[in-house]
C-alpha cells in the first residue's frame, strides 16, 4: 500500500498539531522531512519511541516537533507508522503535512487509517464503526456504548449468536444428508424449534436495545406543550440554561417552534418549544397551534405542561386524552402556588407526573430522573455490547426475520434443509455486521463517513 499522510488533531489554534504517516516506507520518508535532536536516524529507531528534532519542508520553513515511531504490525493500522508532534494551529500542520506529500506521501481519504486497520486484521467492521461513535458521542452513556462496541463486546455477543446458528446449521445439515448414520445424533423438532426460539430472542434484544441506544447518539426528539401561559417557556429556559425562549405574562408569547439541544445527566434532548394549545381566532397564533399538532405526532417525547394553580379546562383535556400512546411526562408547573388541578384525571391518562416550579428552578432533578425512565435510558447498559448504528440494526433487523421464517417453517412441519436456507441466510446478516462477509461496497460506505485523520 502506498504511504498515507493527513494531519490528526483538529483544524483549530491547539497546544499540539500532530501529522500522521502510515505505511511500508513512511519511515523512511519521514527521515526526509525530521531531523533528529541526536542526530541518528527514525529509520534505525525501534517502535513505540519519541524522538525530539525539528520538522521542515526544505526550505526556510522549520519547527520544533516531536516523531513518535510505530512499528508494524503493532501500530493502529498494523503498518509502520509516524506521528510527528508539531506546535498546534492550522498553518504549522499544514505546512508539515505539506512537506510529507512533497516526498511522495498521498493524501489520506476519510477514515483510511481505520480502513488500514480493518484490512489488516486488527479491527472488526464493528469495532471500526465505534471508532467514529466514540469521536461523535455527546454524553457519557453513549461514550461507555461506543467504548464497549470498539473494545470487541459486540462482536462477542454478535459471534455467539452466529455459533449457535451455525451449529443448528451443521447439525441439520448432517442429519439431513446421513440420517442412518447411527454416530450422528438425531435432530428434533423441538432441538430445533428451542434453539431458533432462543437465537430470536437474543436478536430481538439486541435490537431493542440498539433502539435504546440511538436515543444516546442521536438525543429524544422532544415537544414542550400545552395551553399559552402555563410555564412553557419558561420550563424550557430552565433545561437549556439560557434565555432560548421569550417569556412574558401575555398568553400567546410563542407562536412557532423554537428548539434547542440540551444534556440532562447522559441524556441528550433535542426539543421544541411550541405555541400553546388552544382555540383562537387569530390567523398567526392559528398557523402556530397546527404545527404543535404536528410536531405531537412525530416526537418521540412529550413534557406536557399544566398550570397546577387553576382546574383543567377543555384545551387540557384535550390534550391529555391526545397523548394516550405517547411517552408523555406531565409536568405540572407553578408547584409553589395553591394547587387546584385534578391531579387525578391527569394520572389515570398519563403515567408520568412531575411537580415543578420552573421560574424557581424547583423539579428539574425529578423531572430529569422520569425522562431517563420514561426512554429507558435509566435501565441501559452501555457497557453490554450494543448494536450501535442503522447499519448494524439492519443486519440484526435481517437476522431476526430470518430466524422468525426458520422458526415458523420448522413449526409448521416444513423439512429440516428448507429451514437450513433461512438459517443460513441469518448467519450471513450477522457475519456481515462483524464484518467477516461485508461487500466492498458495505465498507465502502462505513469508511465514507469517517474524518480525514481517522
Amino acid at each position: 500500500m502506498s504511504i498515507i499522510a493527513s494531519i490528526a488533531t483538529g483544524q483549530a489554534v491547539g497546544g499540539i498539531g500532530i501529522v500522521r504517516l502510515s505505511g511500508e516506507g513512511c519511515i523512511d520518508l519521514a527521515d526526509r522531512v525530521f531531523a533528529c535532536a541526536s542526530g541518528n536516524k527514525l529509520s534505525d529507531s525501534a517502535g513505540y519511541r519519541a524522538h525530539y528534532g525539528s520538522v521542515s519542508d526544505g526550505s526556510e520553513w522549520q519547527d520544533e516537533a516531536v516523531a513518535i515511531v510505530y512499528r508494524a504490525p503493532k501500530s493502529y493500522t498494523g503498518e509502520d507508522v509516524v506521528e510527528l508532534c508539531c506546535h498546534g494551529g492550522p498553518a504549522v500542520t499544514r505546512m508539515a503535512l505539506r512537506a510529507c506529500i512533497e516526498q511522495g506521501a498521498q493524501p489520506a481519504a476519510p477514515g483510511e487509517y481505520t480502513r488500514r486497520a480493518f484490512e489488516n486484521g486488527k479491527l472488526s467492521l464493528a469495532q471500526a464503526e465505534a471508532v467514529m461513535s466514540i469521536i461523535s458521542a455527546e454524553g457519557r452513556q453513549a461514550a461507555l456504548a461506543a467504548q464497549a462496541a470498539h473494545d470487541g463486546r459486540l462482536n462477542r455477543r454478535i459471534d455467539a449468536i452466529a455459533q449457535q446458528l451455525i451449529d443448528l446449521s451443521v447439525r441439520i445439515a448432517a442429519w439431513c444428508d446421513y440420517p442412518d448414520e447411527e454416530e450422528i445424533p438425531e435432530v428434533t423438532d423441538k432441538q430445533l424449534t428451542d434453539g431458533l426460539s432462543d437465537v430470536l430472542n437474543q436478536l430481538v434484544t439486541l435490537r431493542r436495545e440498539g433502539e435504546t441506544g440511538k436515543l444516546l447518539r442521536e438525543g429524544v426528539d422532544t415537544v414542550i406543550c400545552g395551553k399559552p401561559n402555563v410555564g412553557k417557556s419558561t420550563l424550557m429556559n430552565l433545561l437549556s440554561g439560557c434565555e432560548r425562549s421569550i417569556v412574558t405574562d401575555i398568553p400567546g408569547t410563542t407562536r412557532d417552534v423554537v428548539e434547542e439541544q440540551i444534556r440532562l445527566d447522559d441524556c441528550v434532548l433535542r426539543i421544541s418549544d411550541t405555541a400553546g394549545l388552544h382555540d383562537t381566532s387569530d390567523q398567526v397564533e392559528k398557523i402556530g397551534v397546527e404545527r404543535t399538532w404536528r410536531r405531537l405526532s412525530e416526537c418521540a417525547l412529550v413534557l406536557a405542561v399544566f398550570d397546577g394553580s387553576k382546574e383543567l379546562d377543555d384545551d387540557d383535556r384535550k390534550l391529555i386524552d391526545s397523548l394516550s400512546d405517547k411517552p408523555t411526562i406531565a409536568v405540572v408547573n407553578k408547584s409553589d402556588q395553591q394547587q387546584k388541578i385534578d391531579i387525578e384525571y391527569i394520572s389515570n391518562k398519563i403515567q408520568h407526573t412531575v411537580y415543578t416550579s420552573a421560574l424557581k428552578g424547583d423539579g428539574l432533578a425529578q423531572l430529569t430522573a422520569a425522562i431517563m425512565d420514561v426512554t429507558q435510558l435509566a435501565g441501559l447498559d452501555p457497557s453490554a455490547g450494543m448494536i450501535i448504528n442503522e447499519r448494524q440494526c439492519d443486519c440484526v433487523r435481517r437476522a431476526a426475520e430470518a430466524v422468525e421464517e426458520a422458526l415458523n417453517a420448522a413449526c409448521a412441519g416444513v423439512t429440516f434443509d428448507a429451514v437450513g436456507v433461512s438459517i443460513q441466510y441469518a448467519i450471513d446478516c450477522l457475519l456481515e455486521l462483524t464484518g467477516e462477509r461485508a461487500s466492498d461496497r458495505i465498507v465502502d460506505g462505513v469508511f465514507a463517513q469517517f474524518c480525514v485523520g481517522k
